[in-house]
């Protein structure tokens, strides 16, 4: 299983987790559909749709922030031969919307961010996101496989989980995502009748015996 692979089974795995913790969201936040909350989705209750438009245009993370989180995002789903990165299909903003959505997802994100700053200014004098690719992959290699980790990246590695699963999330359930699993929706199907290796293995020669 490549990369690509591994994300797709965890971004459906997200997606069918932490997508249902709370119904008053849209059903599709990253992208051009965070743009759309103005317009009203089938499903949605109208005090849902009122929330959901307030919270858009509330303002969560700092400028800074939303840059590390784009960093961190196209690390974690880069532009491929596939389809676009993470920050093609508009993770930072589906991530911003989710935690004013979800609330208890905003000091750990943000301290995570913290965390991040602090780590690249001791190592390399600079904030994360103004870090060269080397730099950042280098930090993040010691939070992303929780099993090799050591014990004092705990904190890192709390977060980085956190910001995996919450970039799946988003890409998989944005329109580039949706397409990049190949989901084609609910098509009906063909019946050609039983076929002829079961027919035969039941001693019939054909559907008419």
């Amino acid at each position: 299983m490549n990369r690509r692979d591994s994300l797709k089974a965890l971004g459906l795995a997200a997606a069918g987790g932490a997508l249902l913790l709370d119904g008053c969201g849209p059903r599709t936040k990253a992208g051009k559909e965070t743009a759309k909350l103005a317009d009203k989705l089938p499903g949605v209750q109208d005090w849902e749709h009122a929330r959901n438009g307030k919270l858009a245009g509330e303002k969560f993370f700092t400028d800074h922030e939303l840059t590390a989180i784009g960093v961190l995002a196209d690390i974690i789903i880069p532009a491929d031969g596939v389809s676009g990165s993470a920050t093609d299909a508009g993770v930072p903003a589906f991530i911003e919307f989710m935690v004013k959505d979800i609330p208890a997802y905003q000091t750990p994100m943000r301290g995570g961010l913290k965390w991040l700053d602090v780590q690249c200014q001791r190592r390399y004098g600079k904030a994360f996101a103004d870090c060269g690719e080397s730099q950042q992959l280098e930090l993040v290699n010691e939070i992303a496989y929780p099993a090799k980790a050591k014990p004092e990246m705990g904190q890192g590695v709390a977060f980085f989980n956190l910001m995996r699963n919450l970039t799946a999330s988003g890409f998989f359930t944005s329109e580039m995502g949706v397409k990049d699993i190949g989901y084609v929706g609910n098509r009906p199907g063909v019946w050609d009748g039983v076929p002829q290796d079961v027919l035969e293995a039941h001693g019939f020669k054909d559907a008419w015996g």
